[in-house]
């Protein structure tokens, strides 16, 4: 190998060499998922419409998907709230805000996964959501009906909307979803988890936020995209081979 008849001089400047060049950005760090209406990367978008304004110094999506968002039969995925009659307003708020999450945030990295739908390559796989915002979802939807508990697939599509499948019942959201986790985790396929984590922990994602006191996600991000890399660093560390390279190094390349 490279370290053989070098001394231990020349190994830390080797080492110092490849730290200098490796990339200092975090793939896992603002970025956009590659799904069917995304840009490819974040940046700045002057006129997100209503309930998506708050990603508007940073957004993934575009002003055409944000005002697309709050249709109540967008052109983004043909999606019909009304399946079961008319989706009360507090209610549908929700899902406006849940959509613009989706679309627009550049926080979503340490929880993107492979999909494979034929419209999109990515998606969102267990978002640790913030209490109040999985329950307040949850008891402003509680009265509505619904026929399904996992909106993702199994509608039927004869009409170009998604209708409910033959046979199926309206029933209310609280038979649907008995709690407020229910919801949040069936709803999209555990696209989210529901987590005790409160607003401004740190330690969930909002859905709802005030971009007066800056994007709260931002910091979440950074904390789950440490504790992933930390993971794995460790999960590479635990086999013998790289325990005794790790012990062979001499300490100060350790404080890099």
């Amino acid at each position: 190998g490279l370290a053989v008849g070098m001394g231990v001089g020349q190994v830390l400047l080797v080492l110092l060499a490849a730290s200098a060049v490796m990339p200092a950005k975090d793939p896992l760090l603002n970025i956009c998922m590659d799904a069917k209406h995304h840009k490819t990367k974040p940046g700045p978008e002057g006129m997100l419409h209503d309930q998506c304004a708050p990603w508007k110094d940073n957004a993934c999506c575009t002003a055409n998907t944000s005002s697309e968002a709050h249709k109540d039969q967008s052109n983004l995925y043909n999606f019909n709230w009304n399946h079961c009659g008319v989706m009360p307003p507090k209610c549908k708020r929700h899902f406006i805000q849940d959509t613009c999450l989706y679309e627009c945030s550049p926080n979503l990295g340490p929880w993107i996964d492979q999909a494979d739908s034929s419209w999109r390559r990515e998606r969102i796989l267990h978002v640790p959501l913030c209490k109040e915002d999985c329950e307040e979802w949850w008891e402003d939807c509680k009265d509505y009906v619904t026929c399904k508990e996992n909106w993702h697939k199994g509608w039927n599509w004869a009409t170009g909307t998604n209708r409910c499948p033959w046979g199926s019942m309206c029933r209310p959201f609280s038979h649907v979803f008995p709690r407020p986790k229910d919801l949040c985790e069936k709803i999209w396929s555990n696209s989210y988890k529901y987590t005790t984590e409160h607003r401004g922990s740190g330690r969930c994602i909002q859905m709802w936020f005030d971009p007066a006191q800056g994007n709260p996600n931002v910091v979440v991000a950074k904390y789950y995209a440490w504790k992933k890399r930390s993971s794995t660093a460790w999960m590479e560390n635990v086999t013998p081979e790289t325990d005794k390279a790790v012990c062979a190094v001499p300490w100060p390349v350790l404080v890099l």
